[in-house]
């Protein structure tokens, strides 16, 4: 099998790609990514040689460029990652936020149909949903999104069933909760906090620290995301999470404790604009056909951690 898979220089793409080089020696990646600051080749210095492997610098945007690929390669299946993916971010300008994962998507999704690709696994987020103070969302449940950044997302998914339906073409959409492991910006939390620290430096909680999220270590999303590439049915929506909720102050004082510091080392910031309560998918779904997290939250946290100690080259020059 022949995969393309868009954003493969960031942190779930990157390591998708090593789990499929792991867990199929006969596959080839053709990794499509226009290297932003989130995209960095660092994150596959272990697998670029790999004759099984092509990096094409290009913009998912580019119509021109992706059909010029699907013209060299036959392509089996495009696992689509790429997006701009970072809320705080959106909030000040949501330009780029709707150019790439609604323009982008759709220039995919156009690109996919008229060279008959087989799969298009477009990987979105729980975001979409919004918040819920009780209970968990079900796929079929309204999309509700609060920032620009899951907006766009919930549009660029609507675009993606829409070309199932109206194209047939065989698009699954996935949506899965917050994602921690090695080679993760440190911009999003868990790795701007254990960075911070062993810096030296405080933690910003916004507001109290109440807001809930579900974790799911990132191996256990690419395990879902390659259990369904090969079980999944077209036209479906398949939410995929770790089993993991809990507040940004329980994981903040997790690490902390790890890390052997105190609470001294937290400091609380104004809350960010539409910060949601909380997010909780019912994955049942996807556990009925026989997919489950393999990780266990507190040793997945405590491994993670040791990754960003004895990886400092590599997210030392990110936070410059």
């Amino acid at each position: 099998m022949r995969i393309l898979v868009t954003g493969g220089a960031g942190f779930i793409g990157s390591n998708f790609i090593r789990h499929i080089f792991s867990s199929h020696p006969d596959y080839e990646i053709v990794n499509f990514d226009l290297l932003t600051y989130a995209g960095n080749l660092n994150n596959l210095r272990v697998i670029d040689k790999n004759p099984r492997y092509t990096f094409i610098k290009g913009d998912i945007c580019d119509l021109d460029l992706v059909r010029a690929t699907l013209d060299r390669f036959d392509i089996d299946a495009i696992m689509h990652f790429a997006a701009e993916s970072h809320v705080d971010r959106s909030i000040v300008d949501a330009s780029a936020f709707v150019r790439t994962n609604v323009l982008g998507t759709h220039t995919l999704l156009e690109c996919a149909r008229l060279h008959d690709v087989p799969r298009f696994i477009h990987i979105s987020t729980d975001e979409v949903y919004g918040s819920r103070t009780d209970g968990s969302f079900q796929e079929s449940d309204a999309l509700t999104p609060s920032s620009p950044y899951s907006a766009s997302k919930a549009g660029s998914d609507l675009l993606a069933l829409s070309y199932y339906i109206t194209h047939k073409l065989p698009v699954i959409i996935t949506r899965c909760t917050n994602n921690f492991g090695p080679y993760q910006h440190p911009e999003k939390l868990i790795p701007h906090f254990v960075t911070h620290l062993i810096e030296g430096k405080k933690v910003p909680v916004y507001g109290t620290g109440g807001n809930v999220r579900d974790w799911i270590h990132v191996n256990d999303h690419c395990r879902a995301l390659e259990f369904l590439l090969e079980r999944g049915c077209s036209g479906e929506i398949y939410n995929i999470g770790g089993g993991n909720e809990k507040t940004n102050l329980e994981i903040t004082n997790m690490i902390l404790r790890l890390l052997k510091k105190d609470s001294s080392m937290i400091e609380f910031v104004t809350d960010r604009p539409g910060h949601d309560l909380r997010y909780s998918l019912d994955c049942s779904k996807i556990h009925a056909m026989g997919w489950r997290p393999g990780h266990t939250f507190g040793t997945a946290l405590q491994d993670t951690i040791t990754w960003y100690l004895q990886n400092e080259w590599w997210w030392r020059p990110l936070k410059k």
